[in-house]
């Protein structure tokens, strides 16, 4: 099955369609460091699906022509720059001209895909962004009715609401659900929330709805506290088995096990690789200890007990405070690049180009790897059983 991957970035969202049986057919992102190390990564043939990715189209998705792909994909997958609905941004919104949800409809509308998986930031289902948000949903149901050249979005959006009303099924169709995951519910060691879209072209008649979560909190605090499994995992003696009171008496108060997987951790993430301050950790690409870490309150880091903090890209940078590793004797320290891909669930094999900073940016709007398979596979499953039927 043939994909199109939109706003690649790094690639996390990418890799996880491409292992769940998706192959690429273009792949466009603006961003050279990106598209370096995308690059990169499929020139040295490491990373199975990447290998057998096409030249990233590097330009701005504005100027691609998505019309000879018609028929051509199942999928269209990607991520509209987040920026004008992060918390951490702007919150500009539709006025913000990284806002690149017109290019994802219109992506669909030229492709035709049987179906799409667009992610974005939790902050887009704020209350003051809700207009905006039926206004990005109605777009994504009806692709084909296109914003007019001096129409403003407001009326746009009473126009969607008019076609959706009125029921046409003449034109392009998609049916549309939206959920917020927590990517530490599905196996990711860090606590992401993002919101995904799912589309299935209407012709299709697909039933569909998103994956359960496999693993929960509840699990992590029954196998720390009641069990202490996770403490004899590690070889952490018990003097050093740091969980607050009220996580523990959260976990008293657990009648039953739970039927889900543990939340995996930051120390189960980052269990076997050196520390970066050794000698031996310079046998792991991207691996390099960053200096200048600084604790102070509302940044104070990451627990190793616990999934990581949301990674983030910053707007002037990195923000220390979601980037750092806690550790149990309280000082702190920036995580390395390897060690935030691996929160993110990528490959040890991908490395990230540029330098630090650069590296932490590209993950940082990255989407885990884990979360993308697991979402993308199920996506893949259905249109294979369609298809067979």
């Amino acid at each position: 099955m043939k994909a199109i991957e939109l706003f690649a970035g790094a690639g996390g969202l990418g890799i996880g369609v491409s292992k769940a049986g998706f192959k690429p057919i273009a792949v466009v992102e603006h961003d050279k460091w990106c598209c370096e190390t995308i690059r990169e990564n499929r020139d040295r043939k490491k990373v199975k699906p990447v290998a057998k990715w096409p030249d990233p189209i590097e330009s701005d998705v504005r100027d691609v022509d998505f019309t000879p792909y018609e028929g051509k994909v199942e999928i269209v997958t990607g991520g509209p720059p987040c920026q004008p609905f992060s918390l951490g941004g702007k919150h500009r919104a539709h006025t913000d001209d990284r806002d690149m949800w017109s290019e994802a409809v219109r992506t669909v509308r030229e492709a035709k895909p049987k179906a799409f998986i667009f992610e974005n930031v939790k902050g887009l289902t704020r209350a003051n962004f809700s207009s905006y948000f039926s206004y990005i949903e109605l777009q994504l149901n009806h692709p084909s009715v296109e914003r007019e050249k001096e129409e403003s979005w407001t009326d746009h959006l009473a126009r969607l609401e008019r076609h959706h009303t009125k029921g046409s099924k003449q034109a392009l169709r998609y049916n549309v659900i939206w959920e917020v995951l927590n990517a530490a519910n599905y196996g990711v060691p860090q606590k992401r929330e993002r919101i995904v879209f799912v589309g299935f072209r209407s012709d299709l008649e697909i039933a569909w709805n998103f994956p359960k979560p496999t693993h929960s909190r509840e699990a992590l605090l029954w196998e720390q506290a009641r069990t202490e499994q996770y403490w004899e995992r590690h070889g952490v003696p018990s003097g050093e088995r740091n969980l607050d009171c009220r996580a523990y008496d959260r976990a008293m108060r657990l009648s039953d096990k739970p039927r889900a997987k543990s939340w995996k951790t930051v120390r189960d993430a980052l269990c076997d690789l050196p520390d970066p301050e050794n000698d031996d950790a310079l046998l792991f690409k991207n691996h390099r200890f960053q200096p200048g870490a600084k604790s102070y309150k509302g940044h104070t880091g990451s627990p190793l007990d616990e999934p990581a903090k949301t990674l983030k890209a910053g707007v002037h940078g990195v923000p220390g405070g979601e980037n750092m590793l806690l550790r149990p004797d309280g000082t702190v320290r920036y995580f390395t690049v390897r060690e935030s891909a691996r929160l993110q669930t990528f490959p040890d094999e991908y490395e990230l180009h540029g330098s630090w900073s650069e590296a932490m940016r590209q993950l940082g709007n990255a989407v885990p790897v884990e979360l993308a398979r697991i979402v993308a596979n199920d996506v893949a499953q259905r249109l294979k059983t369609h298809d067979n039927t």
